[in-house]
């Protein structure tokens, strides 16, 4: 059984880098917490399923903050999701949630987000576009239909089969329409073999353009960015988080701190006093 876990752990890491865009150092974070895990993790097989007991690995990282325990947990559910969608049922037992301070986001400046453009072929532009001017979810532009665009607006099926309408800037509408007039789309805006496309071919889709500039480069992180330059622009807060599809305006502020983060951040660069300890 260790040689599967330990066989899997390596494909898990390879999708986690080539598939889903995380950053070595990240990866590197979730690789070292698995071999530390199924050091301890008691494996059950059982008729239909594998049963992880965490229990012995709880005990053993109890004595951490929670902020770290809650980063090792999220590397074994992760694995686990990873190994439930590729065949090898897993249940896991012990899993309770660790409550941990929200981090700020990491959005991309929008001077990266036009280079990166200036790269890509047309499905990819649009992908991209359409990203950072509707500040989507994956699982949103995923989704989408044909018959959800109209001139001005997008209707988006959000979380809890919410809908919310978003702007549609005429720069994006004009690319949507170039792109569905050489498609032969017949229902979702993005399709392949008469189904909607994946959200993992989406996500390697945002992940290859970026790779072109050398940047490591997620979907979210995309909405990240249009969350963040609405609220830059002086956007009302209320009005963004109506856009972005938030259930509660406390999301959505967030990114607030992310702007007081960088103001912060831009002010100790380019105040002279900065840097020195005596006037």
């Amino acid at each position: 059984m260790k040689k599967l876990i330990n066989t899997k752990r390596k494909e898990f890491l390879t999708n986690l880098d080539e598939i889903r865009g995380y950053s070595d150092l990240t990866i590197k974070s979730y690789d070292e917490s698995l071999k530390e895990a199924f050091n301890y993790i008691e494996i059950i097989e059982q008729e239909k399923h594998l049963l992880f007991n965490l229990m012995p690995y709880r005990i053993k990282i109890s004595s951490l903050n929670s902020k770290t325990i809650s980063k090792k947990l999220s590397a074994i559910r992760s694995f686990a999701e990873y190994l439930n969608e590729n065949t090898i049922a897993v249940i896991l037992k012990a899993d309770e949630s660790i409550k941990v301070a929200k981090t700020l986001p990491k959005p991309i400046s929008h001077e990266h987000i036009v280079e990166a453009l200036s790269y890509c072929e047309p499905l990819e532009k649009l992908v991209v576009t359409m990203f950072y001017t509707l500040g989507l979810r994956i699982s949103e532009l995923a989704s989408l239909k044909i018959d959800d665009v109209s001139n001005e607006w997008v209707r988006v099926l959000g979380k809890g089969n919410k809908q919310r309408d978003v702007p549609l800037l005429a720069s994006t509408k004009e690319l949507l329409d170039e792109y569905l007039g050489r498609s032969i789309q017949k229902k979702f805006i993005f399709e392949k073999n008469g189904e909607k496309l994946s959200e993992n071919s989406l996500r390697y889709i945002v992940i290859k353009v970026f790779r072109r500039v050398g940047l490591k480069v997620t979907p979210h992180q995309l909405r990240h960015s249009y969350a963040s330059q609405l609220l830059n622009g002086s956007a009302p807060i209320a009005d963004v988080s109506e856009l972005l599809g938030h259930s509660s305006m406390a999301t959505t502020q967030i990114y607030t701190k992310l702007g007081s983060a960088l103001k912060q951040q831009n002010y100790n660069t380019a105040h002279p006093l900065c840097g020195v300890d005596k006037i």
